[in-house]
C-alpha cells in the first residue's frame, strides 16, 4: 500500500506578500494569504486565480491584477516578483513562471512596477498609457492609402531584417522601466524607434521619429537611462541595450541635422 505525504496531499505552501491598493489617492500596503490546492505545475497567474476564488468565498475583494494571452505575447503580466521584474526566470514574462521555481514554505513578495510614469490604479494594476503616447509619437511609418507598394519587393540586407525583427520583438510590458533606478522607459522607446529606423520605409521619417518618440518619452515623466543594464536583464524578450546606443546615435545625428521634435509639449500631450 502506497502512502501519501501530507504536505503532498494538501499541495504546495506558499506565502503571497501581495501590495494592496484600493486606488491611486489611497496609500497601500503588503497582506499575507496562503492559498491552498497549490502544484508545481501551476502557473504563476493560476496561483492568483486560486487565491481568488478563496477570497471571493470568503465575500473579500479580490486581488486586481494585468494578464490577457498568458502565453507571453502580450506583455500585460506586469509584476514584481521578490524584487524582480516577472520573476526569477530569465527570458519569459510572469505567466511564463511556475511554481517549481520555488520551494515549499517559499514567502513570495509580489508588487507592481513602481514607476513615476507607471501610477498605481488598483493592487498590482499599474496605467502604462505613457506607452502608448510615445508609439503615437512617431512609432509608425506614413503611407498613403490605396495602392502601397508590397513591403517583399524591397531587398533588405539579411543583417539589417535581422535586427528590425530583434527590435520588433518589444511587447511593451514595461519591466525595462520597473528594473531601472531611473525608471528609464529606454530600451522600449530605442526598440520601437530602432525596428523602423533600420528598414528602408522608415528611412523618410527617421529624424523625425526620433526626436518626438524621445520627447514623449522625456514628456512621459520616464527617467534617463542609469547605464546599469538591468532593463536588458529582465526583458522576456532580452533585447539588447545596444538599441538604446542606436537611438542614441540616431537622435545626436538628426540634431546635427538642425532638426527640431515637430511635437510641441500640447501635441506630446494630446498624442
Amino acid at each position: 500500500m502506497t502512502t501519501t505525504d501530507s504536505s503532498t496531499a494538501q499541495g504546495k505552501k506558499i506565502t503571497l506578500r501581495i501590495w494592496r491598493q484600493p486606488n491611486a489617492q489611497t496609500a497601500g500596503s503588503f497582506v499575507e494569504y496562503q492559498p491552498k490546492g497549490l502544484a508545481d505545475d501551476m502557473s504563476f497567474l493560476e496561483m492568483l486565480d486560486i487565491l481568488n476564488e478563496e477570497l471571493l468565498a470568503r465575500g473579500e475583494d479580490t486581488v486586481s491584477f494585468d494578464h490577457d494571452c498568458r502565453e507571453g505575447i502580450c506583455g500585460s503580466c506586469s509584476l514584481m516578483i521578490n524584487g524582480r521584474a516577472h520573476g526569477p526566470n530569465e527570458g519569459c514574462t510572469t505567466c511564463q513562471v511556475h511554481l517549481r521555481s520555488f520551494r515549499d514554505g517559499d514567502t513570495i513578495t509580489v508588487e507592481p512596477w513602481r514607476a513615476r510614469a507607471f501610477p498605481v490604479i488598483k493592487d498590482l494594476v499599474v496605467d502604462r498609457s505613457a506607452f502608448d503616447k510615445i508609439i503615437q509619437a512617431g512609432g509608425y511609418i506614413s503611407v498613403n492609402t490605396g495602392g502601397a507598394p508590397d513591403g517583399n519587393t524591397i531587398p533588405v540586407p539579411k543583417l539589417i531584417s535581422d535586427q528590425a525583427m530583434d527590435a520588433a520583438q518589444c511587447i511593451g510590458c514595461g519591466a525595462c522601466v520597473a528594473a531601472c533606478k531611473n525608471g528609464s522607459a529606454m530600451l522600449f522607446t530605442s526598440a520601437k524607434i530602432s525596428h523602423l529606423n533600420l528598414l528602408p520605409q522608415g528611412k523618410a521619417e527617421k529624424d523625425e521619429r526620433v526626436l518626438n518618440m524621445i520627447a514623449a518619452h522625456d514628456h512621459a515623466g520616464f527617467g534617463a537611462c542609469s547605464n546599469t543594464n538591468s532593463c536588458e536583464a529582465v526583458c522576456p524578450k532580452e533585447i539588447p541595450v545596444t538599441f538604446i546606443a542606436k537611438a542614441n546615435r540616431d537622435y545626436a545625428w538628426a540634431l546635427l541635422k538642425g532638426k527640431q521634435p515637430t511635437l510641441g509639449q500640447k501635441e506630446v500631450e494630446s498624442a
